[in-house]
């Protein structure tokens, strides 16, 4: 399933500095459609380099991670159990900073 990923806020750092990831995830065998919870664990293990506790808290987005799906704060959807289509953008902004 394609996907386009974006990261802001500062959460690019965790990932090579890189805002925009153009991505291809596999259904596992067996399964129909990919939900958040598949997404982020995919995340962790092939896009964030270092520091995933800055990004992840279980199997979770870290409180103060806000997540849109098309546009669409993911709490609205269904948050971890958001099924995703071909083509979705998600959008991770983290609206933690110092100062």
């Amino acid at each position: 399933m394609q996907l386009t990923l974006e990261f802001g806020g500062g959460l690019e750092l965790l990932c090579d500095s890189v805002k925009i990831h153009n991505i291809n995830v596999q259904l596992k065998n067996g399964e129909e459609k990919l939900t958040m919870r598949d997404l982020l664990a995919w995340v962790r293990t092939n896009l964030v380099r270092e520091r995933p506790e800055m990004f992840m808290k279980g199997d979770s987005v870290r409180p103060g991670v806000l997540v849109l799906v098309n546009d669409c704060d993911w709490e609205l959807s269904g948050q971890l159990d958001t099924t995703l289509e071909e083509k979705d953008v998600v959008v991770f902004i983290s609206t933690l900073h110092g100062g």
